[in-house]
């Protein structure tokens, strides 16, 4: 049966509308009976009984805003009675103990990955072409246009096929029918793929590199680093203009740092050094298929899912997000750390509010000062632009339920379950540890999802409650809806629908299981992630500076 409502907390005096409930109707609830007094649409929230001007408000067990002016029994919340509020946070207080799950019949299940020499084991098998400068974009850009159609990694162009039919029938002087000519769309390749083992050249584009602080170039070197070592990537095209701040042997020493004994292949040409471009792109061009003649010798094997590294995002959320796709992948999360893999929960925006609960789950003092340092100095950064963390909720995620921040980051926090906090990185920093690990980045999506590959990770989770196109170059990004109708309304985008935990069809820990088993599939390549299917290769690496 479904359920109109729902509390989330014992301790929570809110209540969240599953359906649209109307202004005037009773509902009981701990035998009391509720009057409502405004219309309640779906995904908000409502008094549970009269909460004075001044007073705190609970969701999740935590403080998540106050009342401007007294909220009676039945009435919705609102920006308009409701201000964002959040309690302090300092060191750690208490340790918070941690029942794994049973992941017996998962103790022998594999997935099919690429296992490269540094013990690390991909999900896919990618060739990187990465400029130093946004000087080099043109160039990277023309490699693109040479490769991807020759190679087979590209797709047929059914919007510039649309167009060209539109053409035809104005130029006929068809023109009525335009109106009613419908796009027939198809994923196809131009053609067969030449190399079989490899999953596609990706060619990151960016606008940094040069201009900013050199603090920005360096974490840029850091961050592209990461990709080349990263375990879905076979080997990288590196093009250099020769000038910039991203110095190619920044770049070096940042790989060698994460790897001293780094071997993969890696292709350099600096255009300041090589001459025309003529020169420059043939050289490129041959190189790199070289390049992918080898990466093709490498085929999938089996690996333990304690290879499996996840990342844990959300983006464009909405008022179930925290009640459904969150806390699932949040098991999920806690099913793979008992089996001995890594998860990555990021976007520190979004935990404001629930630090000092991430502060008692950290396993040190040591981590635990470190995510002290970062919000902090996150936060103080977000204040001297004249913003802060209480600005976070988009319009969306207001109109859709989340309006406060508190509110989005006590959901938020759910991806990441209920394991220990084994370590706190700071933005470019690779995962090594097994468990759950926090990562500062931004809460936008692309930032987000760009640095979390960036770490390490060969899988992400993004759950979304309003439909986000957003993917990754190198590692699959599985889209997980809060709710049936938006998984029916954009099956093109989404991979899973969480629905049924809010109809009450399944629970939080089976819908938690149905993830990992796709995620399996996924990471053995027998299912294609939406996002792939889309060729939605969104990278954009997180400029903390200023521009010079």
């Amino acid at each position: 049966m479904l359920h109109r409502f729902l509390k989330i907390h014992p301790n929570d005096n809110v209540l969240v509308a599953l359906t649209d409930l109307k202004k005037g109707e009773t509902i009981e609830y701990d035998g009391a009976q509720i009057s409502l007094v405004d219309d309640v649409q779906a995904k908000h929230k409502f008094a549970q009984y009269v909460i004075a001007a001044g007073e705190e408000i609970l969701m999740y067990g935590s403080l998540v805003g106050k009342a401007v002016f007294d909220i009676p029994r039945g009435g919705v919340l609102t920006t308009e009675n409701v201000k964002h509020q959040v309690h302090g946070f300092t060191g750690k207080t208490k340790t918070i103990g941690w029942t794994a799950p049973d992941v017996s019949k998962w103790a022998n299940r594999t997935f099919m990955g690429y296992h490269r020499e540094d013990g690390q084991v991909g999900t896919a098998n990618f060739w990187l072409v990465i400029p130093m400068v946004f000087c080099e974009n043109r160039n990277v850009d023309i490699l693109k246009q040479a490769f991807l159609d020759e190679l087979g990694f590209g797709q047929r162009d059914v919007y510039k096929s649309y167009v060209s039919q539109l053409v035809d029938l104005y130029q006929s002087g068809n023109t009525e029918a335009i109106d009613t000519l419908t796009l027939q769309k198809t994923s196809a390749p131009v053609q067969k793929r030449v190399f079989e083992n490899v999953d596609g050249i990706k060619f990151l584009t960016h606008e940094g590199g040069c201009g900013g602080i050199r603090q920005d170039s360096d974490m840029l070197c850091a961050l592209l680093a990461g990709y080349i070592h990263h375990p879905n990537v076979a080997g990288a095209t590196i093009l250099s203009l020769g000038c910039q701040n991203a110095q190619v042997n920044i770049l070096e020493s940042k790989i060698k740092a994460l790897n001293p004994n780094f071997n993969k292949p890696v292709i350099v040409l600096e255009q300041q050094k090589e001459g025309t471009e003529e020169e420059l792109m043939s050289k490129a061009i041959r190189q790199t298929f070289l390049g992918l003649i080898e990466a093709d010798k490498i085929k999938r094997q089996p690996a333990p899912l304690s290879k499996l590294s996840i990342g844990l995002e959300c983006g464009g959320s909405d008022g179930f997000s925290g009640i459904s796709a969150n806390p699932a992948i949040g098991h999920t999360s806690d099913i793979l750390v008992a089996l001995g893999g890594k998860t990555v929960l990021s976007e520190f925006p979004e935990l404001c509010g629930v630090e000092q609960e991430l502060i008692n789950r950290c396993e040190t003092e040591e981590s635990a000062e470190r995510f002290v340092s970062l919000m902090r100095a996150y936060a103080k950064a977000a204040e001297a632009v004249g913003s802060g963390f209480d600005m976070n909720p988009s319009p969306g995620n207001i109109r859709d339920g989340l309006i406060t921040d508190a509110i989005k980051s006590a959901g938020a926090a759910k991806k990441g379950g209920n394991s220990p906090i084994v370590d706190v990185l700071d933005y470019p920093e690779y995962v090594t540890k097994p468990g759950l690990n926090l990562l500062c980045t931004p809460g936008n999506d692309v930032e987000c999802t760009t640095a979390l590959v960036g770490s390490g990770t060969n899988i992400v989770l993004f759950t979304t409650g309003l439909g986000t196109p957003t993917g990754n170059p190198i590692t699959p990004v599985i889209k997980i809806s809060s709710n049936t109708k938006l998984a029916e309304r954009m099956p093109d985008i989404i991979d899973i629908d969480t629905g049924p935990v809010i109809s009450g069809e399944k629970t939080i820990e089976e819908m938690g299981e149905d993830v990992l088993d796709f995620i399996i599939e996924v990471a053995s390549g027998r299912i294609e992630a939406k996002e792939k299917v889309l060729q939605q290769d969104d990278f954009i690496p997180w400029k903390r500076g200023v521009s010079l």
